[in-house]
């Protein structure tokens, strides 16, 4: 009922552009080309977390692009979820073209049930619909596989730093009971708003390799993360001939299940993180 309100009065009533302030108009369009910023790019957090599968985002979190991100997710501003969604899908277009390598499938990072209860909406998940019309509209075969759930309760990240993140969100992630049936002969990529330490996108793709590994046959065992030149790694596999080596690092990441190397997209990321800017 509160999504249904919030987009009727969206509609009747004056409204002001949620990036800039502009007046009669939900959206400008400079707030609009913001969202694109220089294309789709590949994004690393400083540390980056063991597990992070290869992550693209469309634009800087600052500015225009984070007012409109904060007005969607706080303060439900339905009315971009559209231009979200599309700058979503230009992300997920620019790992995956039109035409090649079977559908895709977008699982959204899932938001704490409290929050959805609080903002009276899930953002990610909204966005990622809009994200896959967008690309079936265009050509690519596309839909949306909501199967990760929370299995415990995780404390509140906006005060944690890059390694409490990991420890909050270490396990706290799971498939839900028939999901990774889901994911079968898709091109999987983990779909979310924003990526800061990369801990959310990381744990999320621990939990899709695990139910892949499951689904296979191979029972896994994770063991705690150790470094070796610089990146994490898990010892996976009960039997000598089915085990393997998982680095953290994003080339080295695990098969999801489609037998292909998992990626993700997010529509923003902070400014440091996106490689075209490291020395």
């Amino acid at each position: 009922m509160r999504g249904w309100w919030r987009d009727l009065t969206d509609l009747v009533l004056p409204t002001e552009c949620a990036g800039c302030g502009a007046p009669r108009t939900v959206l400008c369009p400079r707030c609009r080309g913001a969202l694109d910023g220089a294309g789709p790019r590949r994004v690393r957090p400083v540390p980056e977390p063991p597990g992070l599968p290869v992550v693209r985002a469309a634009a800087p979190y600052a500015g225009e692009v984070r007012e409109l991100l904060l007005a969607h997710k706080e303060r439900g501003a339905l009315a971009l979820t559209g231009a979200l969604g599309a700058a979503l899908a230009g992300v997920v277009g620019a790992g995956h073209p039109a035409g090649g390598g079977g559908p895709v499938v977008l699982v959204p990072v899932p938001s704490a049930r409290w929050a959805v209860r609080a903002r009276g909406h899930d953002p990610v998940r909204r966005m990622a619909l809009a994200a896959a019309g967008r690309l079936r509209r265009a050509g690519t075969s596309a839909r949306v596989a909501a199967v990760l759930r929370q299995r415990r309760a995780v404390a509140d990240q906006a005060e944690l730093d890059a390694r409490q993140r990991l420890d909050n969100l270490a396990g706290a992630l799971e498939v839900t009971a028939g999901g990774a049936a889901l994911l079968a002969g898709g091109r999987v990529v983990l779909v979310d708003d924003l990526i800061t330490t990369g801990a959310s996108l990381a744990e999320a793709a621990r939990a899709l390799r695990e139910a892949a590994l499951s689904r296979s046959g191979v029972r896994s065992a994770v063991y705690k993360a150790v470094t070796r030149e610089g990146r994490g790694e898990r010892r996976i596999g009960a039997r000598p001939e089915k085990e393997m080596w998982v680095h953290g690092a994003p080339e080295m990441a695990a098969p999801n299940a489609a037998g292909e190397t998992l990626q993700a997209a997010v529509i923003a990321a902070p400014r440091d993180s996106f490689e075209i800017n490291r020395n």
